[in-house]
C-alpha cells in the first residue's frame, strides 16, 4: 500500500510538472469550454491565443478542433464555446 501511494504521489506531480493553474472569466460557456476544451489540451492555449485571434479566428480554431481533430462537441456546445471564447478571449 505505501508503494502504490508513493507512486500516485510520483505520478500526479509529473502530470502537472511545468503546468501554471489557468483561471478563466467566469461567464456564462466557461462550463463548456472547461469540459470539452480541456479533455484535450491545457486551457493555457486560450490565454495564449487571446490577443491573436478574434471571433472569426476561434470559429476557425473551434471547427478545426472538431473536424480535424474529432472533438466530440456538438453544435449547440460549438456555438456556447465560440462565443465565450470570442467575447472573452477575443482581440
Amino acid at each position: 500500500m505505501r508503494t502504490f501511494i508513493l507512486l500516485l504521489s510520483f505520478f500526479s506531480v509529473t502530470a502537472t510538472a511545468g503546468e501554471s493553474t489557468i483561471f478563466l472569466k467566469d461567464r456564462p460557456g466557461k462550463n463548456q469550454v472547461i469540459v470539452k476544451c480541456a479533455m484535450c489540451h491545457s486551457l493555457d492555449y486560450i490565454t495564449m491565443h487571446a490577443m491573436i485571434l478574434d471571433r472569426a479566428g476561434w470559429v476557425k480554431t473551434v471547427g478545426k478542433m472538431i473536424n480535424v481533430m474529432g472533438a466530440p462537441i456538438d453544435n449547440a456546445d460549438k456555438e456556447i464555446i465560440i462565443d465565450y471564447l470570442a467575447k472573452n478571449y477575443g482581440r
